[in-house]
């Protein structure tokens, strides 16, 4: 049985995303490596999204076969919100815009934007 799923995404620097992450988008650390100063590693969550961020060279030494591989790589990252409308207003004018506000065929109104290291969230809010 599975219970949760948290992606571990290779960043170029681990203290600018978890700045990114913290100031603009209001997630909080959980943890890191270390604790203070030059972080390798950070787990960040807020509600039920939960996300690591792993330093390059640290995560190539884990795992070499993403030594030549470009940081943000071909994957978004679809976030469930409550209030899509006030979440965009919040946070447009300090992020990439990727796509903006629509209204999908599916019935959520959604818009996406890139962090610091390229990669998309989407936030949606289902009707």
């Amino acid at each position: 049985m599975m219970h949760s799923l948290v992606p571990n995404l290779m960043v170029g620097n681990v203290n600018e995303t978890v700045s990114f992450y913290r100031d603009i988008l209001g997630f909080e650390v959980v943890m890191s490596m270390p604790t203070s100063g030059v972080m390798v590693w950070a787990f960040m969550k807020r509600g039920g999204v939960s996300l690591m961020f792993q330093e390059r060279h640290s995560l190539t030494d884990e795992f070499p076969r993403y030594k030549d591989q470009p940081v943000g790589a071909t994957v978004t990252f679809y976030i469930d919100v409550a209030d899509v409308h006030t979440l965009f207003e919040h946070i447009k004018g300090n992020v990439i815009i990727a796509a903006e506000m629509h209204t999908t065929p599916y019935g959520s109104t959604e818009f996406a934007i890139e962090d610091i290291n390229g990669y998309v969230l989407v936030f949606a809010q289902h009707k």
